[in-house]
């Protein structure tokens, strides 16, 4: 029988991982697209373990990029983020991710996507095709190669590496076109089966849809184990998502909303600073952060902050009237928001600014680390 491969780059980029395919490789047709990568990741499988593919099993390892060529644009690339799910045939295409948006750069360097290498760093810009948006990845070469190796480390990945800029440009309004989609900082939506819930809901870089956590009946600091192991707050803090889902127009109803918008809006509730244990067993102290923030990805809670999450995160603090704003406190005018999440801290930086009395978000800025786990050719009989 006829052998089928194509060429294939399996990358870290940030506390994800995704299989990076150059955008030529792959049939033009997105229906086509999405079949043939649920085929490569193993979803369809009931178990949720994707064993039959190369998908880990979990959001954060089900996740693909397709990068290729801008026309007519110097060092510019389109990039499109796919979210596998790891249990049924679907791809999610809604939003983007901010972890895997940090191996955009060097995997276009690699694959001679990129005209001009500059030393020592290179600046890519990044098109992402599912917001809309642009993305300046700033990637660190020397001798015509990315240097991958390096001293920075994140939260969440247990060796260091070299430091990758990513400057997320007008991100207000990645994907309902409005950076407060319901025109308000505020909210209070009746949740079906839950009753009356206040929200903020902001659209930078994706929409995260934000509750307290003292509003959960939680302090802030809770851990994976303690959340997927409680269905009924799962099916809560679930229900809450797409109830806002709907009504930022992103799903008709909430069957909509479960089934065909997974990815967006995210979920996050935030508390004030409080001192915790990460998931490495690193003491995090309430002194080293200004807000403390869960997401949940993919029905789970996040083992560590989404990056378009933490931009999100960062623009809300800088809105008066939001819940984070009013969670941040005076911490909300600093250059650098520290975030505390299940497996450390994350900072960010935003520049939000008062442009003929509506809010302009100019960009969002954070810094992540990326590696090249494998080259060669993937089989998808």
């Amino acid at each position: 029988m006829e052998n089928h491969t194509i060429p294939c780059f399996w990358m870290r980029g940030g506390t994800s991982k995704a299989g990076c395919f150059v955008e030529d490789s792959l049939p033009p047709e997105v229906s086509e697209q999405d079949k043939l990568l649920c085929r490569i990741y193993g979803s369809s499988d009931p178990s949720g373990r994707q064993i039959n593919g190369m998908g880990g099993g979990t959001s954060t390892t089900s996740k693909a990029m397709i990068v290729g060529k801008r026309a007519g644009e110097k060092n510019s690339v389109n990039y499109t983020f796919c979210q596998v799910e790891t249990a049924t045939n679907a791809v999610d295409r809604k939003g983007n991710c901010g972890n895997i948006s940090s191996a955009v750069g060097p995997f276009a360097i690699e694959n001679g996507l990129v005209d001009e290498i500059t030393e020592p760093v290179t600046k890519v810009k990044i098109f992402n095709t599912n917001t809309q948006k642009t993305i300046v990845s700033h990637v660190p070469v020397k001798a015509g190669k990315v240097v991958y190796n390096g001293d920075f480390s994140i939260s969440g990945v247990p060796s260091t590496g070299a430091r990758i800029q990513l400057d997320f440009l007008s991100p207000g309004g990645a994907v309902t076109g409005k950076l407060l989609p319901t025109g308000q900082p505020k909210d209070v939506i009746d949740v079906p089966g839950y009753g009356p819930t206040e929200i903020t809901i902001v659209d930078a870089a994706n929409p995260l849809v934000f509750v307290r956590a003292a509003d959960l009946g939680l302090t802030g600091n809770e851990l994976p184990a303690e959340i997927d192991s409680n269905a009924k707050l799962l099916d809560r803090m679930l229900a809450i998502r797409e109830a806002a889902a709907v009504l930022i127009g992103l799903a008709k109803d909430m069957h909509d909303a479960k089934h065909n918008s997974q990815a967006v809006p995210k979920f996050c509730f935030i508390a004030s600073p409080m001192g915790y244990t990460s998931l490495s067993g690193q003491a995090v102290s309430a002194n080293a952060i200004d807000i403390q923030a869960r997401m949940l990805s993919m029905g789970k809670l996040h083992p560590v902050l989404a990056i378009t999450g933490g931009v999100c995160i960062g623009v809300a603090a800088k809105i008066p009237g939001t819940l984070v704003h009013e969670i941040a406190g005076s911490c909300s005018e600093k250059d650098e928001l520290n975030i505390g999440h299940c497996s450390g801290v994350l900072s960010v930086s935003a520049e939000v600014e008062s442009q003929n009395g509506e809010l302009k978000v100019l960009n969002g800025t954070v810094y992540r680390t990326a590696r090249v786990l494998m080259r060669g050719d993937i089989d998808f009989n």
